[in-house]
């Protein structure tokens, strides 16, 4: 199965920035599309960045040029550099695999990673 670990949560001032690290395993990670989702207490889980098998990223309006999605095939890890980060931005995110072949796919999603942005 695959198994999703996400890290680099924590607490940080308004303005502040963290990177938030996904490693991937159990599966040929190269062959899937990645994708960052957030969600707050009592709130819908939402997309907040993608990444394709090439590259190609798509980010959410609420951060874009906030934060960047990026991947290292060679590690099998996914992350989401957050800068200007905001109270709004406090959730707990999680990573989760986007496509397969071409085709919109999930898998069972992990524990997630808190992020706190208060004073």
């Amino acid at each position: 199965q695959v198994h999703l670990v996400e890290s680099g949560g924590g607490l940080v001032q308004p303005g502040g920035s963290l990177r938030l690290s996904c490693v991937v395993s159990g599966t040929i990670f190269s062959m899937y599309g990645m994708g960052w989702y957030r969600q707050a207490p009592g709130k819908q889980r939402d997309v907040v960045a993608t990444i394709t098998t090439g590259g190609s990223t798509d980010y959410a309006d609420s951060v874009k040029g906030r934060f960047t999605i990026s991947r290292d095939n060679a590690k099998n890890t996914v992350y989401l550099q957050m800068t200007s980060l905001k109270p709004e931005d406090t959730a707990v995110y999680y990573c989760n695999v986007e496509t397969f072949l071409g085709a919109k796919v999930k898998t069972d999603w992990g524990q997630g990673t808190q992020v706190t942005v208060s004073p």
